[in-house]
């Protein structure tokens, strides 16, 4: 199985390729379109800034192209930035548009007696726990998360997931095939690597 994971410049890319090959799959970087041929998935992985992160892609040539896979229902897995991309815009860099496949925004935590940014071990609400991502994996799964911002789906139906930090927020959606987490997969040891798992599965 064929991985395109995306490369713009920024990001976590080797702990996910590793991870995508530590459960069989073959993680190609790609950083332009060509790379997305002979794919059987895309992979967006995320660490940085909203608007950094759409600029690159928008740079490399990547955007329509990984815009057009999605409308197509094609296999996708977001992760971080990568799942806050899908949405129309965030409060992180004002007037930077996403690419708006589902509506919503993307959102900073309030203050409150929690650190900003969320980082660590947080257990997840699942709701959908016999299906997608989650399937077979022990509730409630602890993962690991590193974010000040968060999207906010208008449709809660997408909502797969959730997290309660400062107040219950999206931690992953699923829609057809298209998967996307806050947190990182590819550090939160044996769940993660069951959660990629599933995704490839689900390809």
């Amino acid at each position: 199985m064929k991985i395109a994971l995306i490369d713009y410049g920024s990001g976590n890319l080797r702990s996910v390729q590793k991870a995508l090959e530590a459960c069989g799959a073959e993680a190609i970087l790609t950083s332009n379109e060509d790379g997305l041929s002979g794919a059987d998935a895309v992979v967006v992985p995320g660490v940085g800034a909203f608007g950094d992160c759409a600029r690159n892609l928008a740079n490399t040539g990547l955007w329509e192209p990984i815009k057009s896979w999605i409308a197509a229902d094609r296999p996708y897995l977001g992760i971080c930035l990568g799942y806050q991309l899908l949405f129309e815009s965030s409060e992180e860099n004002p007037g930077v548009s996403g690419l708006g496949v589902f509506a919503g925004t993307v959102k900073r935590f309030r203050s409150g007696i929690e650190k900003i940014p969320h980082m660590g071990w947080h257990e997840l609400d699942v709701r959908t726990p016999d299906t997608g991502l989650y399937k077979g994996i022990s509730q409630p799964p602890s993962v690991y998360f590193v974010h000040s911002y968060y999207p906010a789906p208008a449709d809660p139906t997408l909502i797969s997931a959730t997290c309660d930090y400062i107040e219950p927020f999206a931690a992953s959606i699923c829609c057809g095939r298209i998967h996307a987490t806050q947190y990182h997969p590819e550090k939160s040891q044996g769940t993660g690597l069951a959660i990629l798992s599933n995704f490839l599965k689900s390809i």
